[in-house]
């Protein structure tokens, strides 16, 4: 399958996942079906629905690689190591914000090869926006409307994209050095959406997180022009399949 076969097929299954999160997000009593995983970070029915949809879908496909998902089995590095591609997978990033029912949480599915995204897509179950890119470019589809994106690229007076539920002193520090006039909030994968689609021009994260809820984003970015580095220079690209999946900072520039 080529990659635009690939992202079609994505779109379905980014869907039907998106449609068993909203099933519990509209029908369900929240307080009755979070529960909380080893390091304290919440974990609600929806994100097992979802990834048990995703999982089916993608082994469906006629192109077969193994899975690294979130809720999945997570294999040594002595087994992930011999990966030289394979489906990386957030069934439901930003469970806080599922929770607090802002809408602000999407379905990532990113595809890497040899350490890099290939490609990604990330749905957002509650308002029905898909994005997505690949070597084809980036796009944003919104019902029958679909946007290439591009990134702003602009050299002043530039806009944050900044976590709605983490933040810290060092990303204070970070964005001064940029001629950053504003911020703006937003949750889950949804800053990398907003920087590819020029709403935002630069998100650094300074605090953890793992492979799976950056590598749709970052699929989406680079295809729109953007750039998303290790740490907080613009010395060496983010990369994944590493011995511990747990991320360090990561710096997005749109310029």
């Amino acid at each position: 399958m080529n990659q635009e076969q690939l992202i079609k097929e994505l779109k379905i299954i980014s869907f039907n996942a998106g449609k068993a999160i909203m099933e519990i997000y509209n029908d369900a009593d929240l307080s009755k079906v979070v529960d909380h995983k080893a390091d304290d970070s919440p974990l609600t029915l929806a994100d097992k629905a979802a990834d048990k949809v995703i999982m089916k879908g993608l082994q469906s496909l006629p192109v077969q690689y193994p899975i690294l998902s979130e809720e999945g089995k997570h294999l040594d590095y002595v087994e992930r190591r011999k990966w030289d591609t394979f489906w990386l997978v957030d069934p439901l990033d930003g469970t806080k914000e599922f929770i607090k029912r802002n809408g602000q949480f999407t379905v990532n599915i990113a595809l890497i090869k040899d350490g890099f995204p290939l490609l990604g897509i990330i749905y957002v179950p509650a308002t029905g926006v898909y994005y997505y890119g690949s070597e084809n470019g980036a796009f944003k589809e919104e019902g029958a409307l679909t946007t290439r994106l591009k990134v702003n690229n602009i050299s002043t007076n530039r806009v944050a994209v900044r976590s709605a539920s983490h933040a810290s002193p060092e990303e204070d520090a970070l964005l001064s050095k940029y001629d950053v006039k504003d911020s703006i909030s937003k949750g889950s994968s949804l800053k990398f959406c907003m920087v590819a689609e020029g709403k935002a021009d630069i998100y650094y994260r300074h605090g953890p997180t793992m492979e799976w809820d950056t590598g749709a984003g970052q699929a989406i970015l680079e295809a729109a022009g953007g750039k998303v580095f290790k740490g907080d220079t613009t010395k060496e690209r983010f990369n994944y399949n590493k011995e511990n999946l747990l991320n360090g900072s990561f710096l997005c520039l749109g310029f």
